[in-house]
Order: structure tokens, then C-alpha cells, then sequence
């Protein structure tokens, strides 16, 4: 790893909506590998894309494009109005129909649709308390009963204190103690471009009450 990394692969801080757009706008954020991270391939591969899927804090778009591919329906939301352009174009060139939103996660009813999968990819791990609290609430207003919510967040296992805060299974638990059943929270890589070796991370199934 060399040089300074972008918020929030910098000094972590708060969620800034135009930092998010800056970033994309002038470089390649190191989260955005240009393809789905592996462990939502294999949730896709082995089926476990179900019914209308929601990709939330979707950067570039692909694992709304991962979800299209497999023949669902698909919406992207961020808050970066450049990656959702991004996103767009891609959905363009490889001949797939994904619904693009520029749109807060904290105001998902205002897709206006209700959800049967939730991929979740960096979004949870950059939120403060007090914005996970409303996150969640917002989730809750658009996921059916017994959809399920795939997350990757960075772990507590990851040494060092660059990036977003590392989480710990007792936050995670907390956080969907209402609406939610947590399956599973297992140990997970998050892969990045600037370390081959990615950053060690949690991947939570829940499903929703």
C-alpha cells in the first residue's frame, strides 16, 4: 500500500455525500474492483439471489449488474450522482436492464418498491450510530417478510486503523436486533486494488421478521 488512500480508506470520518462523488469522479475508488466481489458471486451462483434485489450503496453498479444477469430484477441506489452514471453505462454496454437511483440509503422508500434480497457491500461499516439506527429503519420499510439481507463489512480481525471503522459480530447484532433474525456472520474478505490480499471482513445473512 503505497500514498494516501481516500475517505473512507483514509483517516476514518463521516459519511460526506460530495466526498463519495469526488472520489469517483476522479479516480478509481479502491473498492470498485470493476467486478462483484466474490462471495456475492458464489451467494449467485448457488442461488441465493432471490426475487427483486436491491443493491444499496451500489457504487458502479455490479452487484445490481450480477443480480440483472442472473435474471432478476434489479435497483442500484448511492448517493454519488458520477458512480450511478458509471453504473448506467455499464448496464448499457453489457445489454442489461438495472434500475439506477441517485438516492440516500437512509430514504429507501423512495424507490417506491419493495425487496426480496438486499446486498449491502461497504455501506453498513461507513455509517455512524446514529445513522445505522435510521439505515436500518429505512431497510425495514422496504424488505418483505422473510427477505434477506447479505452484508460485507469490514472486520474487527483486519489489523491496522486505515479505512472505515472495523466492526465488531456484537454491533452487527445490535443493529438488526429489530425486524431481523441473524443467520449467519462469517469471516469474509473484502477485496480491494490496492492489496492483493483484500481486507479481512464479515459476511451477515439476516432475514427479515
Amino acid at each position: 500500500m503505497t500514498g494516501p488512500l481516500p475517505p473512507p480508506f483514509g483517516a476514518p470520518r463521516p459519511r460526506v455525500p460530495h466526498d463519495f462523488d469526488d472520489i469517483y469522479a476522479t479516480s478509481t475508488p479502491p473498492w470498485d474492483i470493476g467486478r462483484p466481489q466474490p462471495a456475492f458471486e458464489r451467494l449467485a451462483r448457488e442461488g441465493g439471489l432471490v426475487g427483486r434485489v436491491l443493491d444499496v450503496g451500489c457504487g458502479t453498479g455490479e452487484h445490481a449488474l450480477l443480480a440483472a444477469f442472473h435474471g432478476h430484477h434489479a435497483v442500484g441506489v448511492d448517493i454519488s450522482p458520477t458512480a450511478i452514471g458509471q453504473a448506467g453505462a455499464k448496464a448499457t454496454e453489457r445489454c442489461l436492464e438495472v434500475q439506477f437511483l441517485v438516492l440516500d440509503a437512509l430514504e429507501l422508500p423512495e424507490t417506491g418498491e419493495r425487496f426480496d434480497t438486499v446486498l449491502d457491500c461497504g455501506l453498513f461499516h461507513v455509517l455512524g450510530d446514529e445513522d445505522r439506527e435510521r439505515y436500518f429503519g429505512s431497510l425495514n420499510s422496504v424488505v418483505s417478510s422473510g427477505g434477506r439481507y447479505h452484508m460485507l463489512c469490514f472486520s474487527d480481525r483486519q489489523p491496522g486503523d486505515w479505512g472505515p471503522r472495523r466492526i465488531r459480530k456484537e454491533e452487527i447484532l445490535e443493529s438488526l436486533s429489530v425486524g431481523w433474525v441473524v443467520e449467519s456472520i462469517e469471516p469474509s474478505v473484502i477485496e480491494v486494488t490496492f492489496d492483493p490480499n483484500g481486507a479481512l471482513a464479515w459476511h451477515v445473512t439476516a432475514t427479515r421478521t
